[in-house]
Order: C-alpha cells, then structure tokens, then sequence
C-alpha cells in the first residue's frame, strides 16, 4: 500500500512536472509573437481607482502617464477626500503637464464592491469611446495602450485584458514568493488555459468599448460580484464577442513583507477562484510538483529513487521557471524592475509549493473572505453577499 501510495504521488510530481514545462514553453512562444499594430489610434480613456498610498503607487502611475500614445485621457478615482494617493495624483499632473489627468473623489455608495463602485463614480468623466479600467498597482512599457487598442481593433473583439508579473515592493522573502507566484504560477498557467481554448478575463487591465459596456448593463452589472473581472468577461462572450491577450506583460506590485500578509491575500484571492471554478481549483494542485515529490519522498521512507525524483522535480521546475524570466526581461529591457521581477527565486520553490498547496487546502474551510475589515462571501458569478455591515466592502483587490 505504502509503495503504491509512492508511486501514485511520484506520478503527480511527473505531471506537475511536464506542466510547467509545456506552460514555460507556451510563455516563451506567446513572447515571440510579433506585435500587433494599431489600425486607429482611437483616443482612449484610462480609468484608475485608486485607494491610499500602497508601495510603487507613483512609480506604478507614472509609467501610465509616459505613454506614447496621441489621445489619452487618465482618470484616477478616489472616495474619501483625506485618501493620501490624492498627493500623489497631483505631483504627476504638475510632473506631466501635457497629458490629459482628471481626478475624481466621490463617496457615493453603490454596492458592495467598492473598487467597482469607485469606477461607477468616475465613469462620467470618462470622455472617449474607448475604456481601459486598470488597477492601481500596474506597471507597463510605453506601448502598454497601443498594444491594447491594436487588440482591441482585431475583428469580433470585444474585450483585451493581459498577462502580468509579480514585482516585490521590498527583498522581504515574502515579496519574492509572492512575485514567482504570479510570475512562475499564474502568467504560465493562464497561457496554458488560453492554449486548452479558455478566455478568461484577467482584471489588471481590461479594455473594450463603450458601447459593450452598455450592453452587457454597464459597471453597475458588476457591483456586486467579488470577481468582477471573471464576470465582465463572461457578459462579453456572451455577446458573441472575444476576449483577447494583448502583445504586452506588464508588472504588478506585490506589496507583502510578511508571510502572514501574504498568506491572507493568497487565501482571498483562493477562495474566490474556488467558488467560481471549483473543478479547475481542485485539478490545480498538479501544478506544484515538489509538493507531490516530497510527499514522495516521505511516504517511501527516504528511497533513493524518491530523493532523486525530488532533484529531478526541482531542477526541472527551476529550468522552466528560468525560461520564463528569459523572453521577459527582453520586453522589459533597460528596466531596472525587471531583474526583481525576473529572477526566479530557485532556492525558494519547494517552500512555494508547499505556500500554494497550504493555501488551497485552507481555502476549503470557509467561502468567506476578508478584505479591510470587511467579512464577505466569495460567489460564483450570482451575487456578493455581505458576511457582516456593510460600512467597509471591496476598495481593490
């Protein structure tokens, strides 16, 4: 029994193994594409909201407002008119003049989802066709917007969102194991789901037009999903239309220093998938093949054939995590962000996948999330249901 037991989780570690391999495989193949241009230069507003002033927050919105792009409008939105990100707002309108920066501040309640009902109150100062709702933590290349409406513009598209890397806000060891989670756990696990013929959503960045906005009901369609995201992108499908990868990766700021910080995000952001896809939860855990190689190892009692599968598992997990960071420290090139975000923290992935699978089976205890101390139940695309008083709900996540 132990030795079938053995075998059965070395065979998983294979399997988690030949993932991340044919995932880095699909990253560096998806970098190679060649970069669509625009047909029209449409202007483009940039929704913001913003909430306080986390780590990177300027670096973050000044890569935004060195765009090069003819026609952009930037609002930034926030609730409360002590919010510190409001000095930052108006240091980078006295820094670049000469880009089109609104600032709204409206404490208007719509829904539970704060961030989402932020966007509500900023969105009639929305004045172009074209709308890019961004998160606030977002780092991006230049082209970042020129690369959205280029996907924008391609035939039965109606909404353009992007991969992302994890950029630590410190050299805390939880930054860097939140950052590979991102880079070496997500990026190459959404590249894989678009490979298998899905098109989900990814919310840092979502781009479409005003009018498909109106039609699948607007921003106040999404007030009271917790995944707002997820739920944008199925109202737009369900319009017959696409949702694309742009030809750009930009960097989000992990802002964790603490490994209890960043267990709770982690725990947030794992009950939430949970509820919306529970199946697809549960298969993930193949993707962390030194949790099932080291399972191995125990259950075999040290073998000599489990400790060199665990070698093995971490050598190839390392080489698949290494070819990742190649083709994107080459679009991130003369960017100094990119070696922090680009660095595969080898020596770190067996506690990564120990992290990933501690998170997921503490997932399963509760639907109920926390997020400034606000209690809420993750849902399944039907409806946010508040766990407590709504005083304080979703500002961002």
């Amino acid at each position: 029994m132990t030795a079938s037991l053995a075998a059965l989780t070395g065979v998983m570690a294979g399997i988690g193994v030949i993932q991340a391999l044919l995932a880095s495989w699909l990253v560096m193949r998806f970098c190679r594409r060649v970069p669509r241009d625009p047909v029209d230069l449409a202007p483009v507003t940039v929704l913001k909201p913003l909430y306080g002033d986390e780590p990177l927050l300027e670096d973050a919105l000044e890569t935004l407002c060195a765009q090069d792009y003819p026609t952009m409008q930037i609002v930034f939105g926030v609730q409360r008119q002590d919010d510190p990100a409001i000095a930052v707002v108006h240091r980078l309108q006295n820094r670049f003049p000469d880009t089109d920066i609104d600032l709204v501040c409206d404490p208007t309640y719509h829904g539970h989802n704060r961030k989402v009902g932020n966007l509500i109150n900023m969105f009639p100062s929305a004045r172009h066709d074209v709308i890019v709702i961004a998160d606030s933590d977002v780092h991006v290349r230049p082209d970042y917007v020129r690369r959205l409406v280029a996907a924008l513009s391609e035939p039965g598209v109606g909404l353009v969102t992007t991969l992302y890397a994890g950029l630590p806000s410190s050299s805390a060891v939880a930054g860097a194991l939140g950052a590979t989670q991102i880079t070496h756990g997500f990026l190459p696990s959404a590249v894989l789901g678009r490979f298998l013929g899905r098109q989900d959503c990814l919310g840092a960045t979502m781009c479409l037009r005003r009018g498909d906005l109106a039609t699948i009901g607007g921003l106040a369609a999404l007030v009271e999903h917790l995944a707002d995201d997820n739920v944008l992108g199925r109202r737009i499908a369900e319009q017959g239309l696409r949702v694309v990868l742009a030809d750009t990766v930009p960097l989000t700021t992990v802002p964790e220093t603490t490994l209890r910080a960043l267990f709770r995000h982690e725990l947030r952001w794992a009950r939430t998938i949970r509820a919306l896809e529970p199946a697809g939860f549960a298969a993930s855990v193949l993707q962390y093949p030194l949790f099932w190689a080291l399972l191995s190892l125990l259950v075999s009692g040290f073998a000599s054939w489990a400790l060199q599968l665990y070698a093995a598992c971490w050598l190839l997990r390392a080489v698949a995590g290494l070819a990742i960071d190649h083709p994107l420290r080459r679009q991130w090139q003369g960017n100094r962000k990119a070696t922090l975000a680009f660095s595969c923290p080898v020596w770190l992935l067996p506690l990564r996948d120990l992290l990933s699978v501690g998170v997921m089976l503490m997932s399963y205890g509760s639907r109920q999330v926390e997020w400034r101390g606000q209690a809420l139940q993750a849902d399944s695309g039907e409806r946010l249901l508040a766990a407590s008083s709504p005083t304080e709900d979703i500002e961002r996540r």
